[in-house]
């Protein structure tokens, strides 16, 4: 409804022969799309990779052919990023230098994909699911949990940089819900107890143990197998005697 009114209004504008510029609605997500120089976030701020790093990125590099070497530009986001913390620009333009491509081309890939963090981000990185199968099973909790606990709202990070909070599409541990992601991490199967525990125990920079929770040990049903459990029956189980 929104943008046939929108379509609409511009057709009239322009049969009245006024001009206008063309806009887009605001998103939710607007900063991630639109960079905006910042004291932590501007070209004038150098970024080079560490001489680990350099060598992880030559091993990268190694895996593509020549030619395709534009291949890599993802892994070595991903790279910046973990050194970094999040991706700020002069990282971008340093992936740029090393493929030999226009800045814009890393702009396009480092905005489109959401696992790129474009603003500075926690030492902890808690991505909350809210999808359908985590949503029935009590994810809303799970969420408030985060927020009280740590006194902060989706989207911020909290003072000492040590925790941001994110709420996310689904995390494909679906079997397992609710759960959330911290940095690498999964922790699923999830409880606000566990929640609590979990949050207490990065607060004093003790790691989880990532995994259920419930005592699972991967996605298995909780309990005794309820189908597979004997020896299958041989020819002709379950047919009519008459046949």
């Amino acid at each position: 409804m929104l943008t046939t009114a929108r379509t609409l209004g511009t057709c009239l504008r322009r049969a009245l022969g006024v001009r206008c510029l063309q806009t887009a609605p605001a998103l939710q997500h607007e900063a991630v799309f639109n960079h905006r120089d910042t004291p932590e976030d501007n070209p004038d701020i150098p970024f080079d990779f560490t001489p680990e790093n350099h060598k992880r990125a030559e091993a990268i590099l190694a895996i593509y052919p020549e030619g395709h070497k534009r291949a890599a530009m993802i892994p070595l986001l991903d790279l910046a990023q973990r050194q970094h913390g999040w991706l700020p620009i002069s990282a971008m333009h340093k992936v740029a230098e090393i493929l030999d491509l226009p800045r814009m081309r890393v702009y396009e890939v480092a905005t489109f994909y959401t696992m790129f963090m474009r603003k500075p981000t926690g030492k902890y990185h808690l991505q909350v699911c809210t999808t359908t199968p985590c949503w029935l099973r009590g994810s809303d909790e799970i969420l408030e949990t985060c927020k009280a606990k740590l006194n902060l709202e989706v989207g911020e990070t909290s003072s000492d940089g040590m925790f941001t909070i994110s709420e996310v599409e689904c995390l494909g541990a679906c079997v397992n819900a609710p759960m959330i992601q911290v940095n690498d991490d999964y922790y699923e199967d999830l409880t606000v107890q566990d929640t609590e525990q979990i949050l207490n125990d990065l607060k004093n920079n003790k790691k989880p143990k990532p995994g259920p929770r419930n005592g699972r040990f991967a996605a298995e049903p909780i309990g005794e197998p309820t189908s597979l459990a004997g020896e299958p029956p041989g020819p002709g189980f379950g047919v009519r005697a008459d046949l």
